[in-house]
């Protein structure tokens, strides 16, 4: 790879939208890659700038960094993805994000009944007991949180 075809740490950070820190978190779970210069300075190829514009969009529709870097690991990291590499990995994703959107319909469209009192036994409360889930397991609180039971 031509030297000019790589960017240093702050160049990709601004171009990119992100904190250098970010940018070595990313770095560090695997989503981008780094060469590195004699001098021990990290180096990234510009096709980094499009998979870092990726885990950026992916985390504004909600999926998780994990989610991300397994579509990730399906493109090629020594070359810019094509357009049918990216449209593969979309493709993936169609059905999950689908759930997620019609499941965020229902959320809307039913929470005007909510009252928000966390009663779990509640059978209309599509936030935390969604089909009563909760009911079937007989009266009294069912969630604690975590260390506050005595059996837990």
């Amino acid at each position: 790879m031509d030297k000019r075809d790589l960017l240093t740490v702050g160049e990709v950070a601004e171009r990119a939208g992100v904190s250098v820190p970010t940018l070595r978190f990313y770095e560090s779970k695997g989503l981008v890659h780094s060469t590195r210069t004699a001098g021990n300075q990290r180096r990234y190829a510009r096709h980094t700038l499009r998979r870092l514009a990726f885990v950026r969009a992916a985390q504004r529709f909600g999926l998780s960094l994990a989610e991300v870097g397994e579509a990730l690991d399906t493109l090629p990291s020594d070359r810019p993805p094509t357009s049918r590499d990216w449209t593969r990995l979309s493709r993936r994703w169609h059905d999950a994000l689908q759930s997620r959107i019609d499941a965020l319909v229902e959320l809307r469209d039913t929470t005007s009944g909510c009252i928000g009192c966390g009663c779990l036994s509640t059978s209309s409360c599509p936030i935390y007991n969604p089909g009563d889930e909760r009911g079937a397991e007989g009266p009294g609180a069912r969630r604690w949180p975590q260390g506050l039971r005595d059996d837990a």
